[in-house]
C-alpha cells in the first residue's frame, strides 16, 4: 500500500503529513528519521480499531 506524503522543511528539522490519513503527521531531525517516523505514524494509523465509530474503511479501484 503506498501514500503520498508530504514533506515539511522547519528550521530544526522536519515534519510529514498524509494528505489521505486525516491526523497522521510525524516530525524528525533529518529526511531519514522523519522518513522512518511517518512509516510508524501510518502503521500506527492503519492499525487503529474504528469499528466503534460507525466509520467504514473501504477499498476503490480507481
Amino acid at each position: 500500500m503506498n501514500f503520498d506524503v508530504v514533506l515539511h522543511k522547519e528550521d530544526n528539522g522536519y515534519w510529514a503529513e498524509v494528505p489521505a490519513l486525516k491526523g497522521c503527521f510525524s516530525q524528525g531531525e533529518t529526511v531519514e528519521e522523519v522518513t522512518e517516523n511517518i512509516k510508524n505514524a501510518i502503521k500506527a494509523w492503519l492499525s487503529v480499531d474504528i469499528s466503534n465509530d460507525g466509520d467504514e474503511i473501504i477499498s476503490v479501484a480507481l
